[in-house]
């Protein structure tokens, strides 16, 4: 007979308390989701509830001859129907975006792109909206597509954007960093230049959870409440006052669990829009709530860009400089997912990891018929299409000069006593030990061995690849004055602030998403602390913790008198004063263009 001794239980007493990576930690999230209580935007049901379909554009550029509604308003359980004609007549047929364009709600001239919106019904359920649907008659005059951003700025390519006064191509912005003269100087005497050109395709973040809302105005106090799938509740709240022309603080923006964003959810969609005019029409509350195709078809997609990429290089292998051009399709509007003029900020650190002589990137954005892009999907607005770019042309300059790559990479990586390093695109890189990671990382997947095996295989005839990228990873925005330029006023940076030393607690802009950020949140603050959130233009995941959580563990200091113990592995702690100092209570203001308390 075999005996099984029972296994000890892991002990997560106080395990909340401790350091991020000093032990396991319970997930704060979890209990409601796994119990099925969450508590989603479908999920809100309010009485007399009316639901909205949009009809969408199966071409992607045509004109608008007519539409006839006449069947759908004639169905029994549908109470309106509305065209972007109709919008036209109220001033709300186009709405701002986040990045200083503007947007069709409703189609009225033309369609722009396939799965823009031309007509929506409100109906008694959602089915019979769908229904509905069927009923209304478009007549289309189609027109040449532009789909490939290479072709958009020909002479003869069809112009996207002829709403735009005076507008005569598709030519979106110009963007660059870096200095070109310096750059073009080191490119000329360089003794190896390769260049390559890169395609980095468009991709769509699909969450599990799609696109939806729930409008609710209130005719005899003028107030709108609206429950939102939303990463940007706030930036939501200024667009909807800017558009329906309600005053910020009759907005009440409700952004409950959330399915998944990865930057999807934080633009404004016309969806959004049509339930709020069609809570404003009806006097009913109004859920709107997408269908996966229509998520991924007219929701915001990410990347698609067609790259240049050019280093300069000595003989034995030390790189000098980075070029590269970049063209950027935006889609039939500038939709990008941040408050910047120029949403360009992660080619400022498309140098990498590498100490370079010079370096100077182009952009330019280009309108094409597909939906708007540019969002933050998967560290987008960050490092992605830089690291695909400079860790491409890296691996070719080795093929060129016949090196190991990831030797060629330890040759050129930041050295410790280089930091703080201020690359030539003015970013400041503030620590790091690059090398002894990078070695590190060969000797724990054996990448001597991995070589030998290759070598072995391929004197067989059998192929094997081995891929090597060195990144930094820039989160969060950086420092303000390098932003200066190009941020809109929206209020972008996490923050908070300590008020009572006896029971400190915190208001942090950010919002779970599923990823964990209720666990993470409270391990930059003392034990004991409370959390509140002001306003703040977007809750993406990944900058959260080193957002907030750099401003809640200096402002917990700060006011607490925190003072760091020294630390060992699996074992850290702050010590506090006996006697905090006394502080008045503050109170938050809630207004969007309030400011948090200072000290």
């Amino acid at each position: 007979m075999t005996v099984t001794e029972p296994t000890a239980a892991p002990e997560f007493v106080d395990n909340d308390q401790k350091p991020v990576g000093h032990g396991r930690m319970l997930r704060k999230e979890d209990p409601r989701f796994v119990r099925g209580l969450g508590k989603y935007v479908d999920d809100i049901q309010l009485p007399g509830m009316l639901h909205l379909a949009i009809l969408r554009s199966p071409l992607a550029h045509a004109r608008i001859v007519s539409i006839d509604t006449t069947a759908a308003e004639a169905h029994p359980k549908v109470k309106a129907v509305v065209t972007g004609a109709a919008l036209a007549e109220q001033n709300l047929a186009w709405m701002p975006t986040l990045s200083n364009d503007v947007q069709a709600v409703l189609a009225t001239d033309k369609v722009r792109f396939q799965g823009q919106e031309v007509a929506f019904v409100v109906a008694e359920d959602r089915y019979s909206a769908r229904d509905a649907l069927e009923l209304i008659d478009v007549d289309y005059d189609p027109i040449e597509p532009v789909i490939d951003v290479r072709r958009a700025l020909a002479e003869d390519a069809p112009v996207i954007r002829d709403d735009l006064e005076n507008k005569t191509d598709n030519h979106c912005f110009d963007w660059e960093t870096g200095d070109a003269a310096a750059t073009d100087a080191v490119f000329e005497t360089a003794d190896v230049v390769v260049s390559e050109d890169i395609v980095y395709p468009r991709v769509h973040p699909a969450p599990m959870e799609t696109c939806g809302c729930v409008a609710d105005y209130e005719r005899v106090d003028g107030k709108l409440t609206l429950w939102c799938t939303s990463q940007a509740p706030h930036a939501h709240r200024t667009v909807y006052a800017l558009v329906a022309g309600l005053p910020e603080h009759k907005i009440r923006i409700i952004a409950p669990d959330i399915g998944g964003g990865f930057g999807n959810k934080v633009p404004i969609y016309p969806g959004y829009v049509c339930s709020i005019v069609a809570s404003l029409v009806t006097g009913k509350p109004v859920k709107w709530i997408e269908d996966r195709t229509e998520n991924l078809v007219s929701t915001g997609f990410a990347r698609d860009y067609v790259m240049r990429g050019e280093i300069a290089a000595t003989k034995d292998g030390k790189i000098l400089a980075i070029r590269t051009n970049v063209l950027a399709d935006h889609g039939a509007f500038n939709g990008t997912a941040a408050p910047v003029k120029y949403p360009a900020g992660f080619f400022g650190v498309f140098t990498g990891s590498y100490d370079l002589d010079a370096a100077y990137c182009k952009m330019t954005a280009v309108y094409t018929n597909k939906a708007p892009g540019g969002v933050a999907y998967a560290c987008s607005f960050r490092i992605t299409e830089a690291v695909y770019l400079v860790e491409r042309i890296v691996d070719c300059l080795a093929y060129e000069l016949d090196l190991d790559p990831a030797e060629l990479r330890l040759r050129n990586l930041l050295k410790p006593n280089q930091f703080p390093y201020e690359s030539k695109t003015g970013w400041v890189y503030d620590s790091g030990d690059y090398e002894p990671t990078m070695r590190k990382t060969m000797e724990m997947v054996g990448y001597d061995e991995l070589r030998r095996e290759q070598a072995a295989k391929r004197e067989r005839g059998e192929l094997m690849g081995i891929g090597v990228s060195f990144f930094t990873e820039a989160v969060g925005a950086g420092r303000a004055r390098t932003w200066t330029s190009s941020v809109s006023a929206w209020p972008t940076a996490a923050s908070c602030a300590s008020i009572r030393p006896a029971r400190p607690w915190s208001a942090c802009r950010s919002r779970p998403r599923g990823r964990g950020t209720r666990r993470r949140s409270p391990r930059s603050s003392p034990r004991r602390s409370g959390s509140r959130r002001p306003t703040s233009t977007s809750s993406t995941a990944t900058p959260t913790t080193p957002r907030s959580g750099s401003a809640r563990t200096g402002v917990a200091r700060r006011r607490c008198r925190v003072r760091p113990l020294p630390w060992s592995p699996g074992r850290c702690g702050t010590r506090q004063r006996s006697s905090p100092p006394a502080c008045s209570r503050s109170r938050w203001p809630t207004s969007s263009g309030s400011r948090a308390p200072s000290r």
